[in-house]
């Protein structure tokens, strides 16, 4: 049986919890953004408050770890968690300023597919964060988030791909570049979180 001298404190485990579903809303607006027929100003709007609410979350977490002497698990770990939480939420909300600051129509549809693996990544990583409180079943998680990863890089290397293949102008190429580069570095923010929460677990157990 492992003991612990740690204290039993729940408050960190809901706030990632409310980080992560922070990232969830985010993907979805993000998806919404690529439909050319809807009020992309207004999607804008509502991710630029989205972004603002994950912020707070990220403030009340590091609020929380300088206001408490003994936190569940390592300080730097807690600090790095939601640091990349706050990451993915960044790239994300950056893709979707992009897609309307440089007034894009249709999209290529790999880029609907980094926008899919994005959603499912979120997701997953939002059920995982109350499974911190315990360390358990946490394995299916990284690894399913890694698979992503690698199936995000390569609708990635498709997009570049078609970007240079002398289909698009190069002003066009620029301002895609942009776009499908937010949405990678999301992914692997992403991916970050995973490998993060497999170290904060393998310390712990």
């Amino acid at each position: 049986m492992r003991f612990s001298l740690r204290p039993v404190e729940t408050s960190f485990y809901d706030l990632f919890t409310e980080s992560a579903s922070h990232l969830v809303e985010g993907s979805r607006l993000l998806a919404e953004m690529l439909d050319p027929t809807k009020d992309r100003s207004a999607i804008a709007e509502r991710m630029r408050e989205a972004e603002h609410q994950a912020d707070e979350t990220t403030h009340k977490i590091v609020r929380r770890v300088n206001s408490t002497f003994v936190t569940p698990f390592d300080r730097e770990d807690i600090y790095r968690l939601a640091g990349l939480l706050d990451d993915v939420m960044d790239f994300m909300e950056e893709t979707v300023d992009l897609i309307g600051l440089y007034e894009l129509g249709e999209l290529p549809p790999e880029v609907a597919q980094q926008v899919e693996v994005l959603q499912r990544a979120t997701q997953l990583t939002a059920e995982a964060m109350p499974r911190l409180r315990t360390m358990k079943d946490l394995e299916e998680f990284w690894i399913e988030i890694n698979r992503l990863e690698n199936q995000g890089d390569r609708a990635y290397r498709r997009i570049v791909a078609h970007l240079f293949g002398g289909s698009y102008k190069t002003l066009e190429v620029m301002k895609l570049k942009d776009v499908v580069d937010s949405l990678e570095h999301a992914i692997d923010a992403l991916e970050s979180v995973a490998n993060t929460v497999e170290q904060i677990a393998v310390k712990e157990s």
